[in-house]
């Protein structure tokens, strides 16, 4: 179902860039202190995981899974203001790290991207082995918020009681169409750059060969590098066959437990209209909207020297109505 966010926000930070851009600076100095795990994959590689604590294996604590934008990691501001929050919940963080984005190189060619549920797949599967008297929830933000669906439609029968989607490209082409337009190119050529440093690494480990340094320096667009990188690396013919196949607005329909997507209309990563489901929602998917926002901004308060967090406040919230275990 549809639903009007109730989100406000801040009268001194209601343009979208503002709200996009300024929840990295205000946090830029936040500190979040976590556990290291290194989880082995099936086919050879390994993922990084963050805790906010080391669960015992017998802990009723309800266990939240997270899951992070485009090069992103425990130490982007969303991800440290989520895990705080969720901290204090009296709950229990894991962030798990996209393959080579914990600090180091992932061992194969093949990277992470918006459609690839392999990893939580089997960190699901893990953590329900490890921790079986526990109850399980799932968040995703931006990319992890598009993989996250997709793997919530893959897998119905798991074990999450509720899950939430926060600002995701639900229509990839689309939205590499919108970030390459006016302003937005700014966060593009942030991006962009990430990626290719880490297209760079694998070169040095050679694991990628089908591209030279030289032609990747000439890259200057996000929908070109998964033309050329992504789309390659794993297994699509080219970017237009990647969005068609890892875009998650195509099977929200199949996700089976409550999920909230968060989005709002004037995110500068996204293309609104385009993002929206153009079929009618099942009651246990509900799809906010708030007309103003940003990017996993979501900034609200009187006060510009104490900024509030609404998605720290909201999330948490739609998580605890489904957890069957009490929460503090």
């Amino acid at each position: 179902m549809y639903s009007v966010s109730k989100f406000k926000p801040a009268w001194w930070l209601t343009n979208a860039h503002f709200q996009t851009l300024a929840a990295k600076f205000f946090r830029r100095n936040q500190k979040i202190i976590t556990n290291s795990e290194v989880l082995e994959l099936p086919d050879g590689d390994f993922v990084d995981l963050a805790w906010t604590e080391q669960p015992e294996s017998n802990t009723t604590k309800p266990i939240v899974v997270m899951l992070h934008g485009l090069e992103g990691s425990k130490d982007s501001h969303y991800a440290k203001g989520m895990l705080n929050a969720i901290k204090g919940r009296g709950w229990i963080a894991v962030l798990m790290h996209f393959r080579g984005c914990g600090g180091k190189p992932n061992r194969q060619a093949s990277s992470y991207h918006s459609g690839d549920t392999r990893d939580i797949n089997y960190l699901t599967e893990h953590l329900i082995a490890r921790y079986q008297q526990s109850v399980f929830s799932v968040l995703g933000f931006s990319l992890g918020g598009n993989v996250l669906t997709r793997y919530l439609a893959q897998v119905p029968n798991n074990p999450y009681k509720a899950a939430a989607v926060i600002c995701a490209p639900l229509d990839l082409a689309s939205c590499s169409t919108r970030i390459n337009q006016g302003f937005s190119k700014i966060y593009q050529k942030y991006l962009l750059q990430m990626l290719k440093d880490s297209a760079v690494k694998k070169m040095a480990y050679k694991l990628i060969n089908h591209i030279k340094p030289k032609q990747l320096a000439n890259i200057k667009t996000l929908a070109d590098f998964d033309d050329k990188v992504t789309a390659p690396l794993n297994g699509f013919n080219s970017a237009k066959h990647y969005y068609q196949e890892s875009s998650g607005k195509k099977v929200l329909a199949d996700i089976e437990q409550p999920c909230l997507f968060v989005h709002a209309a004037d995110d500068p990563f996204l293309n609104h209209q385009s993002t929206l489901p153009n079929k009618t929602l099942p009651e246990h998917l509900t799809f906010e909207v708030s007309e103003r926002g940003g990017h996993v901004g979501f900034i609200y308060g009187k006060n510009p020297f104490k900024p509030k967090y609404w998605l720290e406040k909201r999330v948490p919230d739609f998580l605890a109505k489904h957890f069957s275990v009490g929460n503090k």
